[in-house]
């Protein structure tokens, strides 16, 4: 196993280039931000791409800016021989690449680091990450492509058997950069869609992750067919026309027809299983139970937060993704109005819209609930990244308008400094630790402060055998006054419509 170089120390590398401000004329070489002397230098690069231009942009020169830059302390290459011999059969090696084409440099890491835990999680090793400063991803090969023989250089040298890149590339993109380094490219979609793969537990949720991985597949099947079509397809016909095509396009025209097949039945599947949840959904509108509904940044403690505030039992993990399919619990406000709670996926930034279209019919839970529970995680280097990104998801399945309260969650790790931030910046919100109970009270009292109230107030006389209205009543409804008489109970209360209409033969 290769000792990792020493990290790129990004603040100093900019303030050591900030004077770099004079034009050249002649090609620089590829910059890739290694340590010396444990990585050879690179050799010069050929004359840049005529889309990469070589004027200065700011204070700092475009040749530095454009430099491959490693991100410290991402490697989770592991120490113990005997568990890296073991892991080595069923892990792939991978080296992270991203484009940086805005904010800051905290940004870019913070977005490399996530990159990083959503490799971990689908069980690979990060040998390096590295990212490149561009105004956008270039077209044909993603990072500039006088950068690729830098990165091929990287990948050789650590061993790595796949780059993962930090956005969703274009099949030519992938087939670009795979010809240059040599080994497997995936991109941000391919990645996120095998770990739901992996975490899918219910027939639902696993129909879901199918539907979305076949979307995703069928969109790229013209960039695979150019591999399968080698031996005969297009060009090799020579426009002969019918008849004359190769073997390589009729193998995307079946595949194609094939994914079609399966999409088709999927949503069937999908739309039956929507109708059940439906009609579950239908029974509790008509008895109008309040649905409250926990959702949140991926990790950020939502099934930990609905344990606590409901004794749900629900599977909690350190893990991304660790719950897909959807759990509601029925529970019940301190004066006995009942009301449900339910978890849902986690969200992250730049969800893949397959993944979206695919969840749409469970992430409707959220879109109809009446208060959304909104989890950030406290203790995260960008938790306002985190609620801007999960704001982006609840707007595009319409569930936007409906009202939330915030909780900022793991207090007890959490910067003070950071919580108080949180809290002026989200009024409405609660400062929670799911793993200590801290401030569960206060939480619990603000969700039953946003239920909705039952609008009718009545006034009634039940008599003794009629307990089950007055269960109702404590059920579903809101007690203002009771007394026990001779004549039976007198009861004061805002009910629903449907429950008044069953107490209006017993007048008080």
């Amino acid at each position: 196993m290769t000792n990792a170089p020493e990290p790129l120390d990004l603040a100093q590398e900019l303030a050591d280039t900030a004077d770099w401000d004079e034009v050249t004329t002649e090609p620089r070489r590829p910059e890739v931000a290694t340590a010396p002397p444990t990585t050879p230098a690179s050799p010069a690069d050929p004359a840049p791409w005529p889309d990469e231009r070589e004027q200065t942009t700011g204070e700092q020169d475009l040749a530095a800016r454009h430099q491959l830059r490693r991100v410290a302390g991402l490697s989770t290459e592991l120490e113990d021989i005997s568990e890296v011999e073991y892991r080595q059969l069923r892990l792939e090696r991978v080296v992270l690449v991203g484009v940086w084409t805005q904010g800051s440099v905290a940004d870019a890491e913070n977005s490399m680091a996530e990159l990083a835990l959503l490799a971990e999680t689908a069980g690979s090793t990060v040998l390096d990450a590295l990212y490149q400063r561009r105004d956008s991803p270039d077209p044909a090969t993603y990072i500039g492509r006088g950068k690729v023989e830098g990165l091929a250089e990287i990948v050789k040298a650590s061993g790595a058997d796949t780059v993962i890149c930090d956005g969703e590339l274009a099949p030519s993109q992938l087939r670009n950069l795979e010809d240059k380094v040599k080994v497997k490219v995936v991109d941000r979609t391919a990645l996120i869609l095998d770990i739901f793969a992996q975490h899918a537990k219910s027939r639902e949720g696993q129909a879901q992750v199918e539907l979305a991985q076949l979307n995703y597949m069928k969109q790229r099947l013209r960039g695979w067919g150019g591999n399968l079509s080698r031996q005969a397809g297009g060009r090799v016909a020579g426009g002969a026309g019918i008849g004359g095509r190769g073997p390589g396009e009729t193998k995307i025209e079946t595949d194609r027809r094939r994914i079609n097949t399966k999409i088709a039945k999927l949503r069937r599947d999908l739309t039956h299983m929507k109708t059940t949840r439906d009609t579950k959904r239908s029974g509790r509108k008509r008895h109008e139970i309040p649905s409250v509904a926990i959702a949140g940044y991926t990790n950020a403690g939502k099934s930990s937060l609905l344990n606590r505030l409901t004794d749900a039992g629900v599977l909690v993990e350190d893990a991304l993704f660790a719950t897909l399919d959807p759990t509601t619990r029925r529970t019940e406000t301190g004066d006995g109005r009942v009301y449900t709670m339910s978890d849902t996926v986690g969200f992250v930034r730049h969800l893949p819209h397959q993944l979206v279209e695919a969840f749409r019919s469970t992430l409707e839970e959220v879109a109809d609930s009446d208060l959304i529970v909104h989890v950030v995680d406290g203790s995260h280097p960008d938790p306002e990244g985190q609620l801007a990104a999960v704001r982006e998801v609840l707007a595009e399945i319409g569930a936007d308008k409906v009202p939330e309260l915030v909780a900022i969650n793991k207090a007890d790790v959490a910067d003070p400094l950071v919580v108080a931030r949180l809290r002026q910046r989200e009024p409405h919100s609660v400062v929670v630790s799911a793993r200590t109970g801290e401030g569960i009270t206060e939480a619990l009292a603000a969700i039953e402060s946003e239920l909705p109230k039952p609008a009718v107030e009545v006034s009634v006389l039940l008599p003794y055998d009629r307990g089950d209205l007055l269960s109702k009543v404590h059920e579903h409804g809101e007690v203002i006054s009771l007394e026990h008489t001779g004549d039976g109970t007198r009861l004061e209360a805002r009910v629903n419509e449907v429950l008044a209409g069953e107490l209006a033969a017993y007048p008080g």
